[in-house]
């Protein structure tokens, strides 16, 4: 495979990358990569599931709301 270097980014692209990466659970070299592909082979099939990956990480709730319907289900019974 072929290497790239790119030279003069800004510190604050490479901030945003890092950052970007760290919240896919990626290296900033796997997420540099991901970008470039997606980028450069927009309508494949992939793209989709890459970018539906991506909602679905982005829509991730940490909320359980099995909890949230329990609380409603016993106020109802209580009623």
């Amino acid at each position: 495979m072929a290497q790239l270097t790119v030279r003069n980014v800004k510190e604050e692209i490479v901030r945003a990358l890092k950052q970007r990466a760290a919240a896919r659970g990626r290296s900033a070299e796997a997420e540099h990569r991901e970008i470039l592909r997606t980028a450069l082979l927009d309508g494949k099939v992939e793209d989709f599931a890459i970018r539906a990956e991506a909602l679905r990480m982005r829509l991730h709730s940490t909320v359980d709301s099995s909890e949230i319907i329990r609380a409603d289900r016993d106020r109802d019974n209580l009623a």
